[in-house]
């Protein structure tokens, strides 16, 4: 009987989830600025059809776009009656979706780990399963881990970040997330390895241990579990929060559009149907609320690096604006030396620069509203890959790309601890 229940509750999960049969990703590539233009066009008229991985931006940047089955003709015609180039990234969307989905199952199928030390770090995880390692891993060292929740999401699922401390009141800290968009699994679970890393290197890394013995580390490694749980059970290419949208079908916000910096200026959309709908208002999502309200408090947060993928790249503030920073300098030759710390392990090339003059101008973005807190050293990190597989990276990436990660957090941590201000 208990096989054939959940042998049901398989069945009914598999029939609930949207598929993607036959949707592709295509790479195209406007190499002047009418194409541009043009580009642009496409993504207003299709905002609600088409799937932007890569936004327009400017010319000679790779656009991806997710085009479903349906509108894969008509796409195709107005690239080619445009003369605009484009290659195929991503020929069967659903045929990786599928892949994905058995090597998750077959992890699954051997059982839960007992400890931290027998946890899957090469294998993508539940929203239970992330929580389970949090709970383990305050468990087993209850001298250095502390977990606090510091709020609850839309849906009422704990906000929970991880505290490193070897003890001290409010001293200086280092925060980190990853997850704020829900589909790019490779950061929740590079923030799962990054936890235990520390774990295991308290005590025998000098460098680190400097850092914790002097400084707090927070990390929030589920910071929008709605729609990582969505993307999980529903809707795999789910990005925003899961706040219904009064007077709209379309649901959620874009968390990295939703912060008091440049908000509802040009780089985010006023469309709660857009993938970068920055909300009514700023700070009107919980799951950015609680962080604001976090940082305001605690008033001691040094750096903050919010972790997201993909492009490979490592960005400063700001995006809204193209006036550079007061510490433009010291960001970017920090950035430099992390990148460059970065590739000395698999050879993986990164850009670095400010938002705004890297990648795009992006306003309402998490690190342009922590840098104006008076948070120096603030960061985002564009994880794995540059487009080959996108939000879908395989799970034998995961364990290289944390790993070649945490040596540009360490240049970016010792850094923060060297440089006190």
């Amino acid at each position: 009987m208990r096989g054939i229940l959940a042998f049901t509750l398989l069945f009914v999960a598999v029939l609930s989830k949207e598929t993607f049969v036959g949707h592709q990703v295509l790479r195209i590539v406007p190499k002047d600025e009418v194409q541009r233009s043009q580009l642009k066009n496409l993504e207003e008229m299709m905002e609600s059809e088409l799937d932007f991985w890569r936004e327009v931006t400017r010319v000679s940047t790779p656009v991806d776009v997710r085009v479903p089955s349906h509108a894969l003709q008509f796409v195709k015609d107005f690239l080619g009656n445009q003369n605009i180039e484009y290659s195929v990234m991503i020929q069967d969307l659903q045929a990786l979706l599928d892949e994905e989905q058995e090597e998750m199952d077959a992890a699954a199928f051997s059982g839960s780990p007992r400890n931290t030390d027998s946890f899957d770090y090469e294998n993508y995880h539940t929203l239970n399963e992330l929580y389970s390692f949090q709970d383990m891993l305050v468990a087993e060292n209850p001298n250095l881990v502390s977990k606090l929740v510091i709020g609850n999401s839309y849906e009422g699922r704990p906000l929970n970040v991880l505290k490193f401390s070897t003890g001290g009141t409010n001293r200086p800290a280092i925060w980190i997330d990853t997850g704020i968009h829900s589909r790019e699994w490779v950061t929740q679970a590079s923030g799962t390895w990054f936890a235990k890393k520390i774990v295991k290197d308290y005590g025998s890394d000098p460098a680190l241990t400097d850092i914790l013995n002097n400084m707090d580390i927070f990390l929030e490694t589920v910071t929008n579990p709605d729609g990582y749980d969505y993307t999980q059970n529903s809707n795999r290419m789910w990005r925003k929060t899961r706040k219904p949208n009064p007077g709209s079908s379309c649901v959620g916000v874009d968390p990295n559009r939703n912060w008091d910096s440049g908000f509802g200026e040009p780089g985010a959309s006023s469309s709660p149907c857009s993938e970068t709908y920055r909300g009514p208002s700023a700070h009107s999502e919980s799951e950015v609320k609680a962080i604001v309200d976090f940082v305001v408090a605690h008033k001691n947060i040094k750096a903050f690096i919010t972790i997201h993928s993909y492009s490979q790249m490592l960005l400063y503030p700001f995006g809204y604006t193209s006036a550079p920073s007061k510490d433009e300098a010291e960001l970017h030759s920090l950035a430099q030396k992390a990148i460059t710390d970065l590739a000395s392990l698999y050879g993986t090339r990164y850009t670095y620069g400010s938002i705004i003059d890297t990648i795009y101008q992006a306003s309402g973005n998490t690190v342009d509203w922590t840098y104006e807190q008076g948070i120096k050293y603030s960061y985002t990190f564009e994880l794995r890959d540059t487009g080959f597989y996108g939000f879908l990276l395989p799970a034998k990436q995961i364990v290289p790309t944390a790993e070649e990660t945490w040596l540009a957090l360490m240049a970016i941590m010792s850094h923060t601890f060297k440089n006190p201000y």
